[in-house]
């Protein structure tokens, strides 16, 4: 029986496909390839999957896709529409959800968060072995609480989160097209002699304590984990959190907090892989 897993963001869509004896990986854009239509041209070709697992850049819950801020939605009731179509068993979370289970194991912690900056920012958090979901699997949706008025709208539809500053898809709306290939240098932008890219990665880095800081005030986890792929191509802001970070939470929520960045290469796909096991009871 082959296995299919996906990873899908404002960006790329990324899949591995795995049986018994080998794994096929493969990436291309989600803006071009619908969800749906890619999960059924796999099912088509390959009549042996007999599981699929979902890390997914947006709300999600039930099985059911409620919004998605950077990705276009083809199909909402995708559980449901593979299990009827296919016979195939399919589970679908949050991207950060899914990057969480794979950091927790990683890191061998049962009280922690992930915080992961990439075309969006967004935020998971973990206690006592449970992800912490809210009555929708809502939960920590860090990247949407209000920040600040821009003249920029987010994929929301609100023009006052936090995402608009601290994200690729923020910087891109202030200074050029996204592309998550591109490796963003926030180091090089706040030395340019260009006053609007200083101001861009000035804000930036505001807004990223300023959110690691809410979540800590709110979260209280023992382990914050850094990743995606703005920290990945700046991790000078690893250090730049941990220095300033007391000025933006609770002084009691800090003792014993220890800030890290991923050692996973793709952590939400490293997710996907565990909700065969776990998909039961993310609901």
């Amino acid at each position: 029986m082959r296995k299919l897993f996906i990873d899908i963001g404002g960006t790329h869509l990324r899949s591995e496909l795995i049986d018994e004896t080998e794994s096929f990986s493969e990436i291309c854009s989600s803006k071009e390839v619908p969800l749906m239509a890619y999960v059924e041209e796999k099912l088509a070709r390959y009549d042996d999957i007999g599981f699929v697992g979902i890390a997914y850049a947006g709300q999600v819950h039930e099985g059911v896709i409620l919004s998605a801020p950077n990705i276009a939605v083809d199909e909402p009731q995708i559980k449901k529409t593979v299990a009827e179509r296919y016979g195939v068993r399919l589970e679908i979370d949050n991207d950060l959800n899914c990057a969480l289970l794979a950091e927790a194991n990683e890191w061998n912690v049962q009280n922690m968060a992930a915080l992961y900056v990439g075309t969006g920012i967004g935020a998971a958090v973990m206690e006592k072995g449970k992800v912490i979901r809210g009555s929708r699997n809502l939960a920590f949706e860090i990247g949407h609480i209000p920040y600040r008025q821009t003249p920029f709208t987010c994929g929301c539809g609100r023009n006052n989160c936090i995402e608009l500053f601290a994200s690729g898809s923020g910087i891109a709306k202030q200074l050029y097209p996204y592309d998550e290939n591109r490796r963003i240098d926030l180091s090089m932008l706040s030395r340019s002699q260009i006053e609007n890219e200083r101001r861009v990665a000035e804000e930036f880095e505001t807004a990223l304590v300023h959110a690691a800081g809410t979540l800590v005030t709110l979260a209280n986890p023992e382990l914050i984990v850094l990743g995606g792929g703005i920290i990945e191509h700046n991790p000078y802001l690893l250090e730049r959190l941990r220095e300033k970070i007391a000025s933006y939470a609770l002084g009691a929520s800090l003792e014993r907090l220890r800030i890290e960045r991923s050692r996973l290469e793709n952590a939400p796909l490293s997710g996907a892989k565990l909700l065969e096991k776990e998909g039961t009871w993310n609901h």
